[in-house]
């Protein structure tokens, strides 16, 4: 086995653009002063994220977790996906 030499340390500019890529993910933005955090109480607490209980039909969720092996996603990512697209899809159930 080969000795090797410890890596350089990261430099500023690499450790900025890793927190840029970290903060620019959709559940890692800072609330608005608006949105102060702590004022939505529905559901549990877990981190930056509210748990809730969601029925659902056994057909839809064999989709969905189906969908969610193929893609190797979690099951609860592959829901946040699905309503985060439907949320900003604001003209879904405007009727015309």
């Amino acid at each position: 086995m080969a000795i090797q030499r410890k890596p350089a340390s990261v430099g500023a500019k690499s450790e900025a653009a890793a927190a840029a890529f970290v903060d620019g993910a959709p559940d890692a933005r800072k609330p608005a002063a608006s949105e102060a955090v702590g004022t939505y109480e529905k559901g549990v607490a877990k981190g930056n994220k509210r748990q809730i209980s969601l029925t659902i039909a056994p057909e839809l969720l064999r989709k969905v977790d189906e969908l969610a092996k193929r893609s190797g996603q979690a099951r609860a990512a592959i829901i946040n996906l699905a309503l985060y697209r439907l949320v900003e899809r604001d003209d879904v159930f405007d009727r015309k």
